[in-house]
């Protein structure tokens, strides 16, 4: 996987130097064909689209540490000496509504494990749209810990909070977003093909191919580490780059339509007094907590609702949503690490009944798999190995982008391979690779209008250095 990838001569003049074709030259069948059309995206991939995915690769990093640096940031918050009883979850609630009475609660996450406080969650006048403030309790006293906004179903802290819209939008809300877009369009393109380049190499042996070379620094050796460490990554990257652009903003519409279309919306529990479907919908970066709680009429209590809700086999780490007007209670279950806990129940306000429930083992394959993804993506599905593997990817891609840069600067001027290599691909390749590449163009929008940004470019660099070469020699102008 190189920028520009090209097995030419290390020196511009035997590069340039004139060569008389073989047989082979004038009709390139196969990779041979297709490799320079390959290699010269690569290129401009590389060195147009590298600095985004610098950015995104950076914060990432910072994000996939942040789960580690909350647990010692806000210790005081989430941790208590473990007591001699739990107090009822109604008392904890109160403890927290008495301690932010402008606060209204939309959702309570019960201490999880012994030593961990409760986390109230409420909509309140003071903390940004979007975002709940959590209220901290002492499970086993009813003592205030602490009050944080809190973002996103996993509960993102300040710290977390804030790294995460780094890295989805640089903080400048939707017209940031157009980066993080740019970047997970690209990604796989970029890792795909540096993935053709490197496999397609001549080398002497298949250990060149997963390792790389020793010996002194030079544009080979860092080409070795380039693409060795390029393939060892390759399949992360573009696991990376398919699950960002489910919550994209453009390419995500166009995903969540074929979802839909094939049948594999994220189902919901119904919680409609009275009856009615519940909404489809996945969660991820930019997850809200809901609306404040507004309902009206005879309730059992959180202490009832949450023993019916175990009695139905919602256990473990758990999320009480409140009532809100026309609503019962929602009792989820929140533990992504594998295996998964994520079934839920509605519950009745009125008599604690059980009113619907949805088990994750009745998911549609398909959202299945796209919340495996999302939550690998966010470093939530397998815990600490899952936020490790993410920082080594991360860490990874940014010296793979440094690793090409390198090259291209030891390779000055860096060009890439000639122009006109698309008429070297011969047409019952060309035809069938230029449809399948508007389809995705159309599937996936910032890639292709990236992608009629590059050719012009490239149109009007060869104009112009084509006129510039007129210039130099008027005899062959003529």
């Amino acid at each position: 996987m190189t920028i520009d990838g090209s097995a030419r001569p290390e020196t511009a003049e035997a590069a340039d130097a004139p060569t008389e074709p073989t047989p082979s030259a004038r009709s390139p069948r196969g990779w041979s064909a297709l490799r320079p059309l390959v290699l010269r995206m690569h290129f401009y991939a590389g060195v147009l689209i590298a600095p985004f995915l610098l950015v995104a690769a950076a914060s990432g990093l910072l994000y996939a540490l942040s789960f580690q640096a909350e647990k010692v940031l806000y210790a005081h918050e989430l941790e208590v000496p473990v007591g001699d009883e739990v107090l009822p979850l109604s008392q904890q609630v109160h403890a927290a509504t008495k301690a932010n009475p402008d606060g209204t609660v939309t959702a309570v996450w019960p201490s999880a494990e012994e030593g961990a406080t409760t986390r109230v969650l409420m909509a309140d006048p003071d903390v940004e749209e979007g975002k709940s403030l959590a209220v901290f309790v002492d499970p086993y006293t009813g003592d205030i810990r602490g009050r944080l906004p809190s973002y996103g179903s996993s509960g993102a802290l300040p710290l977390r909070a804030w790294l995460d819209e780094l890295h989805r939008d640089l903080h400048l809300g939707d017209l940031g977003r157009n980066y993080s877009e740019l970047a997970a369009s690209w990604l796989w393109v970029v890792a795909l093909g540096g993935l053709l380049l490197w496999i397609g190499r001549r080398r002497s042996s298949r250990r060149a191919l997963f390792v790389p070379e020793r010996g002194p620094k030079s544009r080979r050796r860092t080409l070795s580490w380039h693409g060795s460490v390029g393939l060892w990554a390759v399949a992360g990257l573009v696991v990376l780059s398919a699950t960002g652009l489910t919550w994209s903003r453009y390419a995500g519409e166009n995903i969540g339509a074929v979802q839909d279309q094939l049948g594999g919306a994220t189902p919901a529990v119904s919680a409609t007094l009275g009856g009615g479907a519940g909404d489809g919908g996945h969660e991820g970066h930019g997850s809200g907590h809901g609306t404040p709680a507004t309902a009206q009429g005879p309730d059992v209590g959180i202490d009832r609702v949450v023993e019916a809700a175990r009695a139905a086999g919602i256990e473990g780490r758990t999320s009480v949503v409140l009532p809100s007007e026309g609503k019962g209670y929602v009792v989820k279950e929140t533990d992504a690490q594998f295996p998964v806990h994520l079934d839920s129940v509605a519950v009745d306000p009125a008599d604690g009944a059980i009113m619907d429930e949805l088990r994750f083992a009745d998911y549609p394959v398909l959202a299945k798999l796209t919340r495996f993804g999302i939550d690998a993506h966010m470093g939530t599905f397998l815990g600490l190995f899952n936020q490790l593997l993410l920082a080594a990817l991360a860490l990874a891609l940014i010296l793979l982008i440094l690793w090409g840069y390198r090259m291209w600067w030891l390779r000055r001027p860096g060009r890439p391979v000639a122009r006109g290599a698309w008429r070297k691909v011969p047409p019952t390749m060309l035809l069938p690779l230029a449809a399948v590449t508007a389809v995705v163009g159309w599937f996936v929008p910032m890639l292709g209008i990236s992608l009629l940004a590059f050719l012009a470019v490239d149109i009007v660099t060869g104009l112009i250095a084509r006129a510039g070469s007129r210039r130099r020699d008027p005899a062959e102008s003529a």
